[in-house]
């Protein structure tokens, strides 16, 4: 079977609240550490301006427990699942365009589709 190398990063962290006052949430974050309101994306995503830092952070109205979660960015999902998987990650569902996966130690993570590599730091071709 011939398999083609793909790329994969750390493309940030998503700060997940259960909270009804997103803007609240977005005020604290946002001055916690130190980053501009980015802008709205639907009622329940607000990015902060963490271009500097070539990552993307997100503040995230959710339904389960607060917590904050990585996504890691592809150009391949599917071979990246795959090669997760074969590390120990199991999937737990698909949403939209991306899959939830969890680690072996119990963390929850998001695979999603890239946005462009360049200027990015970070990038991994894999096998």
């Amino acid at each position: 079977m011939i398999r083609r190398m793909h790329k994969s990063r750390l493309a940030g962290f998503i700060i997940d609240c259960h909270v009804e006052d997103l803007d609240g949430a977005v005020r604290f974050w946002s001055r916690a550490l130190g980053m501009k309101e980015a802008g709205r994306e639907g009622e329940i995503y607000e990015r902060l301006d963490a271009s500097a830092r070539g990552l993307q952070v997100e503040v995230q109205r959710v339904d389960h427990p607060s917590r904050v979660h990585l996504d890691i960015e592809t150009d391949d999902l599917e071979a990246e699942v795959a090669r997760l998987e074969g590390l120990g990650a199991r999937r737990v569902g698909f949403v939209k365009t991306w899959w939830v996966m969890e680690a072996p130690t119990g963390q929850r993570f998001c695979v999603v589709r890239h946005h462009g590599w360049d200027g990015k730091a970070g990038v991994t071709t894999w096998p």
